[in-house]
């Protein structure tokens, strides 16, 4: 009798107290789904959240809080919600979430990059309690991916006169399948499993994000065996494991759906003569990059959008290093030896951020460029460097999405504040060239103008693209089922489960 409760009792230890542990290098800014536009903020809200739709592994599109959908005409989308689900403080999600969000996020009070994918709706309006209608104002190339944003609580959000600086930002209330349970500044952020997820409650009990500034301390975690879910460095995975670290975790690696680049201030002075911005690209050599920062896990980047895609234009060549050429061009330019090019480039600590910064320094001077470096924590970087466009150039990265969408960052409208066009951007043939695409429904038709507006913008040289790194994950063996996918390995992570001791 002792040894069948023993056994329970260590089967029910393993059931309750299994934990996943993650990491996180920057403290989120909001924990608030349409203003969240930091990596960090979005890996742990996308726990706390749904949204109608999503993708599945396979990056096609199905159902989330929707139960169902279809398009009545080119111009007309009806949402069927599903009525089970409940946001975490238990009062029922229905229509009223949708249409609030809605309005919230194309609201002139709401300062979100996320408003631009809503701009083409003429309304939207609540059918019944579970049924939403879409009319756009044409047909969209964008319809259902626009309803990947995460729905906000119309209950508790109603009333609240400024979103921006609301106290739900740091104390969200979700339909995801977790919930928040402690999150503080520079601290870990700790979540707990919803019981009452639509779906089903996850079966790992609790997700702890461990704040690691540096990738060495997350490296050192995982190599304690501490984590269960981290990334490599092509450095750490090259020479710093062992056997032992192989037999704990699995490794995955495959291209990153990311590129680094240097960005521009082209409202300045500096920046808008196209010849410096041509002789700062043709005195770096990327490939260099790909070498020394990732010994070779990755690939030089030659442009906004995702190789693999329709969007991707291959004719368009990285261009090789001529320092001579870059020399000249900035002598017309009216700068030499005596009077050198100098300007400022500000990034942020965290990740490889001020190794390239340095590795850039380099071998600019190589072309009599002098190259001042600014580097800080992440969310300073963004409070006191992006947010203000205070800045000369910055070293950045963004994320590739499967369904490339230029109007956030490329054209001009999106200057505006809380907009992601912050060096200023500006070329009218790419801003009709992005309008008249988003019209476009045919998908061979929407690529070739993409490739197009991949090749002028290129030309433009508003950013240096400089690399697409390898994404190297690796996950604690133990953890059962795990497959990779197109979105990654973390694709049915509520399915997951971890023996505990």
């Amino acid at each position: 009798m002792k040894t069948l409760l023993l056994i329970l009792f260590f089967f029910t230890c393993n059931v309750v107290a299994a934990t996943l542990h993650l990491a996180i290098s920057a403290n989120p800014s909001r924990l608030n789904p349409i203003l969240s536009t930091d990596t960090t903020s979005a890996d742990v809200t996308k726990w706390l959240f749904n949204a109608l739709v999503t993708y599945d592994k396979d990056a096609n599109i199905i159902s989330e809080l929707a139960q169902s959908y279809h398009f009545v005409d080119d111009t007309t989308l009806i949402f069927e919600l599903k009525k089970d689900v409940t946001w975490s403080d238990g009062v029922p999600f229905s229509a009223k979430d949708v249409l609030f969000t809605y309005e919230t996020i194309t609201s002139p009070k709401i300062f979100t990059p996320y408003a631009s994918g809503f701009m083409h709706i003429l309304h939207v309006k609540m059918l019944d309690e579970f049924t939403v209608e879409v009319k756009y104002k044409y047909p969209y190339f964008k319809a259902l991916e626009v309803w990947m944003m995460e729905i906000l609580p119309e209950h508790l959000l109603k009333n609240e006169t400024d979103l921006m600086t609301s106290k739900f930002n740091q104390n969200p209330v979700g339909t995801g399948s977790y919930t928040l349970e402690q999150f503080n500044i520079s601290k870990d952020i700790s979540l707990d499993a919803n019981p009452s997820y639509f779906i089903h409650k996850p079966n790992l009990e609790k997700i702890i994000f461990h704040y690691l500034p540096d990738k060495s301390a997350e490296f050192l975690m995982l190599k304690s065996k501490k984590l269960d879910v981290g990334t490599l460095t092509p450095l750490q995975l090259e020479r710093q494991i062992d056997e032992d670290f192989r037999k704990h975790y699995t490794v995955y690696e495959d291209i990153a759906h990311v590129f680094s680049y240097m960005g521009f201030n082209l409202k300045s002075e500096k920046f808008k003569d196209s010849r410096v911005r041509e002789a700062l690209s043709l005195a770096i050599d990327r490939q260099e990059l790909v070498d020394i920062l990732y010994f070779g896990h990755g690939k030089v980047c030659t442009g906004p959008f995702l190789p693999g895609t329709g969007a991707f234009n291959e004719t368009i060549k990285a261009p090789k290093p001529d320092i001579a050429k870059a020399k000249a061009l900035l002598k017309e330019a009216g700068y030499d030896d005596a009077h050198p090019f100098v300007f400022e480039l500000s990034t942020s600590a965290n990740g490889t951020g001020s190794y390239s910064a340095q590795i850039l320094q380099h071998q600019l001077k190589k072309a009599g460029v002098v190259m001042k470096l600014r580097i800080m924590e992440w969310q300073a970087f963004l409070n006191t460097v992006i947010t203000p466009r205070n800045f000369e150039a910055v070293l950045m990265g963004w994320s590739l999405g499967l369904k490339p969408d230029a109007y956030s960052i490329w054209h001009s409208e999106s200057m505006r504040k809380g907009g992601f066009n912050f060096i200023g951007y500006e070329n009218a043939e790419v801003d009709k060239l992005i309008k008249e695409a988003e019209k476009v429904v045919d998908q061979e038709k929407f690529d070739a103008l993409y490739r197009e507006i991949f090749a002028k913008i290129v030309a433009d040289n508003p950013y240096l693209f400089l690399v697409i790194p390898s994404s190297i994950t690796v996950v604690n063996k133990k953890i059962t089922p795990v497959s990779t996918s197109i979105i990654g390995v973390m694709h049915n992570t509520i399915d997951w489960i971890k023996p505990e001791l």
